[in-house]
């Protein structure tokens, strides 16, 4: 789950030993392929960092193209390389924040709160209910992890859930564990 905030993203996922080694294996293939090559080529051609919605692109151009052979080549590369969906977070100088979601077909939307996997449906309800573009990072963070609560079957902690933020000056920052439970206590 992302919250959009004016100058952050906070990310609360949840951790557990099955969703782990696919989101490893997901890193792995977007490492093998083109997002941060496209990024080093940009850089070098324009001289600045690459916008969050053309990594994307990227990333989502990369899925839809998997499936596609070479011309003239009958045989056809593997379909949904990834196969799960995804929520696409960073920062540019160009937007600020931005939030995106790929579903496994490698399609993309915007979004400024979005909630995926087990659960999703009451999560993004209460995203809908609950959140405003003018959240502090405090108040984001309160409702992430109250949102989780809501929909998690076991009782969260900061042993079964991790939380992030996306920001300008620090980028992707994985909150201790110390801090999780103190916004846990907070909640």
């Amino acid at each position: 789950m992302f919250l959009l905030c004016p100058d952050t993203y906070t990310f609360a996922p949840r951790s557990s030993l099955r969703f782990t080694p696919r989101l490893t294996l997901f890193l792995a293939a977007i490492s093998a392929f083109s997002p941060p090559s496209q990024a080093q080529n940009h850089r070098f051609t324009y001289d600045e960092a690459i916008g969050v919605e053309a990594l994307t692109q990227g990333v989502c151009d990369l899925a839809l193209s998997f499936g596609e052979g070479d011309e003239g080549d009958k045989k056809k590369r593997m379909s949904r390389p990834f196969g799960v969906a995804l929520l696409l977070a960073g920062w540019d100088e160009l937007q600020g924040p931005q939030l995106y979601f790929s579903d496994p077909s490698g399609t993309f939307v915007k979004y400024k709160a979005k909630a995926i996997g087990a659960g999703s449906e009451g999560a993004q309800s209460n995203l809908s209910e609950s959140f405003s573009s003018n959240l502090t990072m405090v108040e984001a963070e309160d409702l992430a992890l109250k949102t989780l609560k809501q929909v998690m079957e076991e009782k969260i902690n900061g042993e079964n859930v991790e939380l992030a933020r996306v920001t300008e000056d620090k980028g992707f920052q994985i909150v201790s564990k110390e801090e999780v439970k103190e916004v846990l206590d907070r909640i």
